[in-house]
């Protein structure tokens, strides 16, 4: 940073800047909790201990943050799966969840792209969420997530099962991943804006397709053509980083014999609301009867668990 060059790249040099940040925060966070330790030694306190052994293990859990890309903004994606209204208000359940634990974390969210259902809830919903590590604490939610309880929809209020999908992607800079647009096929769509069919249609959707691989990312809100454009473009990156960095990990596990292929049809994490309470990830075991807590973002318990379980 002392370089008189430095500068020249505003944008690197403000990431660096950015990178910098974080690394005296952590830094001086430690400092400062040996300090506090030094002064319980010799003053004791069960209160104080309490609070910073609270302290201790949020920087147990940034210690495991050390993945690439862990360090980025994060965009999150809930779709709702086969179950009708059930299912579409099971996605906006999640949707309301992850608001609230970024709201605890202090994370800035916007949603990017959203489609409601007819009756309730949403069939999908994109997202950014903005903050310190926000892809390394909400990785562990990617995967199918499954809802048991009884149907506010129906007269006879049965037991049901919904499924939602959650992907989450790290919004990449844009040195970090260079689109090849001979690569990419960009389509505009017919997009019609909330308000039902009174609301007029225009052609401001945007399908982005990869066409070495045939992912498709589509984007339609209100807002202009090329606005669409460049969010589709964003999570089309992000979508082909994540694809090249899975494949590293995957053959790292192939030569340590540790590879399993990925069955997306399975569960990652259960939330049954009756006959009982219980949230059980299927990954770690780890599990909570607190389901009102969980669906109302405390998600700490979950993630650490994720984290030490991924680094084993």
């Amino acid at each position: 940073m002392s370089s008189p060059d430095f500068w020249k790249d505003y944008k690197t040099a403000q990431n660096k800047a950015k990178e910098l940040d974080q690394l005296k925060n952590a830094v001086e966070g430690w400092e400062k909790l040996e300090i506090e330790l030094k002064t319980l030694e010799k003053e004791p306190s069960k209160a104080k201990f309490d609070h910073l052994r609270g302290v201790f293990e949020q920087f147990r859990v940034q210690a495991f943050l050390s993945q690439k890309y862990d360090n980025h903004k994060a965009l999150l994606s809930i779709h709702a799966g086969a179950g009708g209204v059930d299912a579409q208000d099971w996605a906006e359940m999640l949707l309301r969840m992850y608001l609230r634990f970024a709201e605890s974390k202090k994370f800035k969210t916007s949603i990017i792209d959203e489609s409601r259902g007819g009756e309730a809830g949403i069939k999908s919903v994109v997202m950014d969420i903005i903050g310190p590590y926000a892809f390394g604490y909400l990785k562990s939610e990617a995967g199918v997530h499954r809802l048991v309880r009884l149907s506010p929809f129906n007269p006879t209020h049965t037991r049901e099962t919904s499924f939602a999908l959650v992907e989450v992607l790290p919004i990449m800079e844009e040195q970090e991943y260079k689109l090849n647009m001979d690569e990419v096929e960009l389509e505009a769509k017919t997009s019609r804006g909330h308000g039902g069919q009174s609301v007029n249609t225009t052609y401001s959707a945007i399908r982005a397709t990869h066409k070495p691989t045939g992912i498709t990312v589509t984007i339609q809100n209100e807002r202009s053509q090329q606005q669409n454009k460049e969010q589709a473009l964003k999570i089309l990156a992000a979508k082909l980083a994540q694809l090249e960095e899975q494949k590293r990990q995957d053959e790292k596990l192939k030569i340590r014999g540790e590879f399993h292929s990925a069955e997306w049809g399975n569960q990652i994490r259960s939330y049954v609301l009756h006959p009982y309470k219980l949230v059980k990830d299927h990954r770690t075991n780890y599990e909570t009867s607190d389901a009102e807590g969980i669906l109302n973002g405390n998600l700490d318990e979950f993630i650490k668990s994720y984290l030490e379980f991924s680094r084993k």
